[in-house]
């Protein structure tokens, strides 16, 4: 006898079986616990409901119940029913690597750039927009919705953009995407359709965006790089290059401003050969010692692909980005992305673009702007006082710094910190594996350790330093 309940405890397929309705439903129950399909803790229908359910007597359901509890299975309390026992999950012999993996500490502190304060993820302010904007959301809203994402936050974006960035945009050239890794993703499968072969990169960047683009099948070639930011006038010379991607504002890792000369060059290769710029605006929100520099695409929207995100700014859990595209791109970028969009919720959607018209995400950013520039002058003052000869460089903006060391100390240094329990970023593993080795330095993030780590952490740095 077959049968299923749907009562106030679970939903469960019970095989009976052929040996008696007692015996019978006491061996499914059996096996449901042991096999999982009931976990522990799990409160069961009470003996009447069950009773009901299965079409049985009360007492043949309860006498299962009572077998079930002194074998250990389940437990009874008055009051809170009857439940799945706790039980201890059995010990798995644990390989001898393993086992030596698993003796290693996790770092005390993190100094790894790229990462905001999470603690000051603004929560209240979060909720109410949250709640305005689930209030006034059309009913079309929790549909599949446009996939270029919703309206409400492609106009917030696009206002917000122009107005702090000096990106020239329109909502109906914005398209939302889950983070900066989404949008390249899509770009990247554009880019192959239009049978382009190779995109430029900086010499010094995050790996695994070049890994993504060679895994949509483009090659990666370096450009040169020094004082003044990447060496854009090399584009003219690589034949089979038809895109670059930049981070201008804030180049991550160094720290540079691209200088406007390098800009200018990159926007005129773009012009005289159909190529497309894609610009990371990394950190371009958080400046601190100089005049905000503007975005690269506000020199010619039609040649610069424009990308942001609200991962620093807010925090990378919430995937949330978005891209200001050219008008030839828009069709093709949707089409990319689907029929519908499935990578951003639409309610996490409105609430952006609710925290942002608010004027929450502004007063949000300057806020964190004024703590990220406590925490670069704290960590400046205590790398002159305590390791006078490391020069500490790409701190006008942005959440890292980079600490210029000795030639050939920067593996031991790195090493040195992980004795310290700090866990570090050396500069060469940014570096594109084509690019000349020209340098030794920290990547040192900031804004990561909470406040009761920060000191911790400054110290353990500051022992590791030569």
């Amino acid at each position: 006898m077959t049968d299923s309940w749907a009562t106030s405890g679970v939903d469960l397929h019970v095989e009976l079986g052929g040996s008696g309705l007692r015996t019978g439903l006491t061996k499914a129950l059996r096996e449901a616990v042991r096999t999982g399909r009931l976990a522990p803790g799990t409160r069961l229908p009470s003996s009447r409901s069950l009773a009901v359910d299965l079409g049985v007597a009360r007492n043949t359901v309860a006498d299962a119940y009572a077998e079930l509890v002194a074998e250990g299975w389940l437990t009874a309390r008055q009051g809170s029913g009857t439940r799945v026992a706790e039980r201890a999950a059995p010990r798995r012999a644990v390989p001898a690597a393993a086992a030596r993996r698993a003796v290693r500490r996790e770092p005390a502190y993190s100094l790894v750039p790229g990462r905001p304060d999470l603690a000051f993820f603004p929560r209240a302010e979060w909720l109410k927009a949250a709640r305005r904007a689930l209030t006034a959301a059309p009913h079309e809203a929790f549909g599949y919705g446009d996939p270029r994402g919703r309206v409400e936050l492609r106009t917030a974006v696009a206002e917000y953009v122009a107005r702090a960035r000096g990106v020239r945009a329109t909502p109906d050239r914005v398209v939302v995407c889950s983070g900066f890794v989404h949008g390249l993703t899509l770009l990247a499968g554009v880019l192959r359709q239009r049978r382009v072969r190779e995109v430029a990169v900086e010499s010094y960047g995050l790996g695994f965006h070049r890994d993504l683009l060679t895994e949509a099948g483009l090659r990666t070639a370096a450009l040169g790089f020094d004082a003044y930011g990447s060496r854009t006038g090399e584009l003219a010379g690589l034949r089979g290059a038809g895109a670059v991607l930049l981070t201008p504002a804030h180049q991550f890792p160094i720290g540079l401003a691209l200088h406007p000369d390098r800009r200018t060059a990159a926007v005129d290769w773009a012009r005289a050969t159909g190529g497309l710029i894609l610009e990371d605006d990394y950190d371009g929100e958080f400046r601190y010692d100089r005049q905000p520099v503007g975005a690269l695409q506000g020199l010619d929207p039609e040649r610069v692909v424009y990308l942001g995100t609200a991962s620093k700014a807010l925090a990378p859990g919430l995937r949330l980005g978005w891209m200001v595209l050219p008008e030839s791109l828009v069709e093709e970028v949707t089409a990319a992305k689907g029929a519908v969009d499935w990578a951003s919720s639409a309610l996490d959607q409105l609430t952006l673009a609710e925290f942002i018209g608010s004027g929450a995400y502004d007063r949000h950013v300057r806020s964190m702007r004024l703590r990220y520039r406590r925490r670069r002058d704290q960590l400046v003052a205590a790398v002159a006082e305590r390791a006078p000869d490391v020069r500490v460089t790409g701190i006008a903006a942005g959440l890292h710094a980079v600490l210029e060391l000795p030639p050939g100390t920067e593996r031991s240094v790195v090493q040195a910190a992980a004795w310290q329990g700090l866990a570090l970023a050396g500069v060469d593993g940014f570096r594109h594996p084509s690019a000349r080795r020209d340098r030794d330095a920290l990547v040192v993030g900031y804004a990561t350790p909470p406040d009761s780590a920060w000191a911790g952490a400054l110290d353990a740095l500051c022992r590791a330093l030569p």
